[in-house]
């Protein structure tokens, strides 16, 4: 709330707003101030458990970025969805303060003539960006999207949405191929008595906290906002982790090692062999040699 209070002649955060929150990402950046984690990552994400990954964010403090208790527009097994949080923050209608919404959109030569203030959100949209909504798990008049305006983030985004609340229309959105949205629910009535009062801004999604330019995994029931500066950091881990269990089976079957020792810390002649195990590696590295040394230089084993 005091986000919005103190952003109150702003719609949308600021980029140095934004640059501000995510002072610790040091790579490119989008011009409303995001950063932009590559597409790389976000594709290798996808193959990163929610345990993993939890586990890594946990260890390095970061205890508020899961929340889970999903529905899914299309449930599968496998659906999986990575990328870039524009985050969006919706509160309960107040004909005054609509009103102050949408003088400030005038100004900002924003549409807003039939007063839906949520396109304003999808219109800033681009591919790669995942769309994460609070609406206060409102039901009853307060659905997040339907069938014109899920239609509208997929077009925008190629991938879907984050919904802290529910939607209408699932039969309609069902048909749209590719559309995914992860929701607390649905219901048929439309968006008439919430507002949106904030766009890229933090924002809380259940027991979660979201800050614009975070990456998104989401997976069957389960979602985890990645802070940017720690992708790479958490999807190298993870491909490590696997690397390191192949190596350890190939060293325990050839009898190098035991499974005691593999499962121990290594020491510097394990850390050596490690290293001379990956030049021969004559699989397809999930990473650059190079990426996975620097990882190698940095971490405790």
């Amino acid at each position: 709330m005091c986000v919005s209070v103190a952003n109150a002649q702003n719609i949308a955060g600021s980029p140095e707003y934004i640059k501000a929150l995510t002072a610790k990402w040091e790579g490119e950046r989008f011009e409303d101030g995001r950063p932009k984690v590559s597409d790389d990552l976000l594709e290798r994400l996808k193959k990163v458990t929610i345990e993993e990954a939890w586990a890594e964010l946990m260890k390095l403090g970061y205890q508020n970025q899961y929340e889970g208790d999903w529905m899914l527009l299309h449930e599968r097994e496998d659906a999986v969805m990575t990328g870039r949080a524009v985050t969006a923050q919706f509160m309960p209608m107040r004909p005054d303060l609509e009103d102050q919404i949408i003088e400030q959109g005038k100004k900002e030569g924003r549409m807003w003539q039939q007063r839906r203030t949520v396109s304003w959100v999808i219109n800033s949209l681009r591919k790669g960006d995942v769309y994460v909504a609070d609406t206060y798990n409102k039901e009853f008049l307060g659905t997040a999207v339907g069938s014109n305006l899920g239609n509208g983030v997929y077009n925008a985004t190629g991938n879907g949405m984050i919904a802290y609340g529910h939607i209408r229309d699932l039969e309609r959105l069902r048909k749209v191929e590719g559309l995914n949205i992860w929701m607390k629910g649905y219901d048929p009535s439309y968006m008439r008595q919430t507002i949106l009062m904030n766009y890229n801004v933090p924002i809380r999604i259940g027991k979660a906290i979201v800050i614009p330019g975070d990456a998104v995994l989401a997976k069957p029931g389960a979602v985890l906002f990645i802070p940017a500066h720690l992708v790479e950091h958490i999807v190298l881990t993870s491909e490590f982790t696997a690397l390191s269990d192949e190596f350890g089976e190939d060293m325990i079957r050839k009898g190098i090692y035991t499974a005691g020792e593999i499962d121990s810390m290594w020491d510097e002649s394990m850390n050596r062999r490690f290293i001379q195990w990956i030049d021969e590696y004559e699989g397809e590295l999930p990473m650059k040699k190079e990426d996975l040394k620097r990882f190698l230089e940095q971490r405790n084993f």
